[in-house]
């Protein structure tokens, strides 16, 4: 296993699962307020772990105002692989909040994780591990989350998706 390669005080280049995998609970784990996800298909390597499952957890429990928000462009795989994220959501419907991605709008490879407005991991393409995790850059955690803003609210939420969510 390699060590994220540090560029900054807080960001790192990431090129292998594990580093992905401890950077974005790490973000998770620095949310004060709002966690907002972009993934084609919930990657269960991902946000199926319990240090991820846990930083969640304390989130929405201990601030009534938290919020998650998730976009993904494939949802079956999740609910057909039974990730214990989606399991989450069903039980926290007030606070974590999934919606497809638009059709016209799937044409973006990326995966991502924003906390509030500083913090992000960022993948160009989600096939791969390759990408940077950087823990305090709000410049640039607000241009991403300019982005996921637009296609949340082109995306309607899937209500036969909601429906197979809540059980």
């Amino acid at each position: 296993m390699t060590s994220a390669q540090n560029v900054t005080g807080t960001r790192s280049i990431l090129s292998t699962l594990e580093e992905v995998r401890v950077q974005v609970a790490a973000v998770a784990g620095l949310s004060q307020r709002t966690l907002a996800i972009y993934t084609q298909d919930l990657e269960p390597q991902l946000y199926d772990h319990d240090p991820f499952l846990d930083a969640v957890k304390r989130l929405v429990l201990a601030r009534s105002y938290a919020r998650v928000r998730v976009l993904i462009a494939d949802p079956m795989r999740a609910i057909r692989d039974g990730n214990r994220f989606v399991a989450m959501a069903r039980r926290l419907t007030s606070y974590i909040d999934m919606r497809n991605v638009a059709k016209e709008l799937r044409n973006n490879p990326a995966a991502f994780i924003i906390a509030d407005d500083k913090a992000l991991v960022y993948r160009l393409q989600a096939s791969r591990w390759d990408g940077i995790a950087e823990l305090n850059d709000p410049p640039i955690a607000r241009k991403y989350l300019a982005y996921f803003d637009e296609v949340w609210h082109a995306s309607e939420s899937d209500l036969e998706y909601r429906a197979q969510l809540r059980g």
